[in-house]
């Protein structure tokens, strides 16, 4: 098995000697590494599967670890045995394992529930009595912040030197209380109430940790500060751990991650040994070229080349057009081209972008011309209203103290309960400090409110009561089908929605129900330990996918466009970069920032990086000369990264500083092959 890889990789897999990094250079076969390490560690290392942790940061690579472990152990009995237990995770639903098995320490019930994005933003709002959205984003986003650097309440007040920083540390305290109340965490509490909970309480740690005694992190450039502190706990003294990462692909810094997290592994970690996966099994020898020579303007923490041997390949292009108008017919008008003379395949071509607006004028195009084609960064199924509306009334079975649960539920579909009921709940329940579901059937308020009022606030808290019992006994997909029937869901779409839209989401929830019922049966997302889960354990999980990306759906043949973060750890047969301009790649706020903090251009450039290396056989790259921003025509000029790559394996089009006949003949040739080939049809 070890025999078809690379020497540093052989060493990689064999080396256990303490604690390890990878840096393993894109498609420089990381995944394989851990997969084939983990075979190794139980097979020769004499581990037990269930004292291994593979740690991811999304679904679909947990998921392509799990397929691979899999097949390295199928067909021999003693390995599947031996491979049960083992636990391939992302880094939130390892936490979330964690909180579930631990809850009661922390003051939490295992039925705590996820609050996502817009869960969170709504109590924001609700504490600052404020329809800023900018504000509220902003306060939000410095809340997530806050947390991923471990940072609790107190410290921020503490280390606030600013009067706005100050009040939003202030929202801070009271948005963590709110969540308390609710019985609920968000995103960023899956990793930060692990590490409170280690840190003061030495038998949980101690449990974990023998629990746990070989630690696999892939993309460890990702790591957050409360991510790196989870990973060193875990794996104490001992630092029996291997990170794979690549310091060249930091392109997180925005949402907190820290590439020194890499250093600091230096530091923290004496004997920690470095291996270097230089050798690239995706993309030729000119893509690979300009990849280092792009990469090479970075300061670098560890020096590292990549290098093929797939041959040198084809030129990379390089095109100026007029507009993106032009861009976009330029960019459809190659692909097709090429897809016709080398009977490739949709799915085998990807157009890459820096920013989500740069899509719409290629969309409106591919969708003229019938091409098929998926957006990464979409509307999340998880996130379509119809899914959350069904959510909401698990959400609030698994537990009755989540109020932003309890509010949909009860409105949607509309049960009698209006706002006003709403509102006197909400006072009443805010005054004696208890969740809304509880306050309602408290009779000093129910004295208050009428006769009708309660009782179809009654009927409802009923229902879920009934539904409680049963969700702890009864099949998830019995549960889920009896709950939309009574609700009337599939009636309620139709008289909301117009007919093609009704059925549509009707078809999501009727496809939703059936991927829950078959979770339930067995269900891998958090390890092996969760098969045949019931309705109450599945709800958690749903609300983690919903915000690690969603269900296991094979990949259509159709143009990918996506944006550059969406796109690392994915490869395309050929790949078009749009864009490439000074103030969208680097973008123009890293521009501004850049004179007092290089590292903004720095992430930028990895950006580029990351989109060169996308790559295996072709690379075009475009810029135009002019766009609209802001409703104007402006001039842009080419992106500085464009002037880094090598000129030798360059060819220019529709620049004036290019000699003409080059770009002319160069035309010709192409369609003389193209004709020559419909002539031979």
């Amino acid at each position: 098995m070890l025999n078809s890889l690379n020497s540093p990789q052989r060493e990689a897999i064999k080396y256990l000697d303490g604690p390890l990094l990878v840096l393993a250079g894109a498609g420089s076969g990381k995944t394989r590494v851990i997969t084939e390490k983990i075979g190794y560690l139980i097979n020769e290392a004499g581990y037990h599967a269930k004292e291994i942790a593979a740690i991811t940061f999304t679904n679909k690579a947990a998921r392509e670890m799990q397929e691979r472990v899999s097949k390295l152990m199928a067909g021999k009995e003693t390995q599947v045995k031996s491979s049960k237990g083992l636990t391939i995770a992302t880094f939130h639903s390892l936490g979330l394992q964690m909180l579930r098995a631990e809850a009661s320490l922390l003051g939490y019930k295992p039925q705590f529930s996820i609050l996502d994005s817009s869960d969170s933003f709504k109590i924001v709002a609700d504490i600052l009595a404020t329809t800023d959205k900018q504000l509220l984003r902003k306060t939000q986003y410095q809340i997530s912040a806050w947390k991923n650097g471990f940072i609790n309440p107190d410290q921020a007040k503490a280390s606030a030197e600013e009067e706005l920083t100050h009040a939003t540390a202030k929202v801070y305290q009271l948005y963590q209380q709110t969540l308390k109340a609710y019985q609920a965490v968000d995103f960023d509490d899956l990793i930060k109430l692990p590490v409170e909970l280690f840190e003061q309480h030495e038998s949980a740690l101690n449990k974990w940790q023998r629990k746990l005694q070989y630690l696999l992190i892939d993309e460890y450039q990702d790591t957050n500060a409360c991510q790196y502190k989870l990973v060193k706990m875990l794996t104490g003294v001992r630092g029996q751990f291997t990170a794979v990462g690549d310091d060249d692909q930091a392109i997180y810094g925005w949402r907190g991650a820290d590439v020194e997290n890499l250093r600091q592994l230096t530091e923290d970690f004496s004997k920690l040994k470095v291996i270097k996966l230089e050798q690239n099994y995706r993309s030729t020898v000119r893509i690979l070229r300009a990849a280092n020579a792009v990469i090479a303007n970075n300061p670098k923490l560890f020096e590292k080349k990549l290098w093929s041997e797939l041959g040198t390949g084809d030129m990379i292009q390089v095109s100026a057009q007029q507009s993106e108008e032009s861009e976009a017919e330029s960019v459809l008008m190659k692909l097709q081209a090429h897809k016709f003379e080398h009977r490739t395949r949709f799915l085998d071509y990807a157009i890459l972008y820096r920013g989500n607006h740069q899509a719409r004028v290629f969309e409106q195009l591919l969708r003229n011309q019938k091409i098929p084609y998926t957006i990464s960064g979409g509307q999340s199924f998880f996130d379509k209203a119809e899914i959350k509306d069904v959510v909401s009334y698990l959400r609030l079975v698994a537990n009755e103290d989540d109020d932003p649960a309890f509010i949909r539920a009860a409105t949607t579909p509309k049960k009698g309960i209006g706002n006003t009921t709403l509102e006197r709940l909400g006072e009443y329940a805010s005054a004696h400090k208890m969740s809304l579901f509880a306050a309602a059937f408290e009779q000093a308020f129910q004295a208050e409110i009428g006769h009708k009022q309660c009782d179809d606030l009654m009927k409802f808290c009923q229902y879920i009561n009934k539904l409680q019992a049963r969700a702890v006994r009864d099949p998830a997909g019995e549960v889920l089908n009896d709950l939309v029937t009574s609700i009337q869901y599939e009636a309620f779409l139709y008289d909301n929605e117009e007919s093609r839209a009704a059925d549509s989401k009707w078809a999501n929830v009727l496809e939703f129900i059936g991927w829950l019922t078959k979770k339930g049966a067995s269900s891998t997302e958090f390890g092996n330990e969760n098969a045949g889960k019931n309705l109450l354990e599945l709800t958690q999980m749903v609300s983690l996918m919903s915000m690690l990306e969603g269900r296991e759906d094979g990949e259509p043949d159709a143009v990918k466009l996506s944006t550059l973060h969406a796109a690392k750890g994915l490869e395309f047969g050929h790949v078009f970069l749009i864009g490439v301009e000074e103030g969208i790649l680097p973008h123009r706020e890293s521009v501004d920032a850049g004179v007092l903090d290089p590292s903004k251009i720095e992430e930028e450039r990895r950006l580029m990086y990351v989109g060169i290396t996308r790559a295996q056989k072709s690379l075009n790259i475009s810029w135009c000369k002019k766009r609209k921003r802001a409703g104007e025509m402006q001039l842009c000029e080419p992106s500085r990264f464009i002037a880094e790559l090598p000129s030798a394996d360059l060819r220019h089009f529709g620049n004036p500083f290019n000699d003409p006949d080059i770009s002319k003949d160069f035309g010709k040739s192409k369609m003389a092959n193209i004709r020559a080939m419909l002539a031979n049809k």
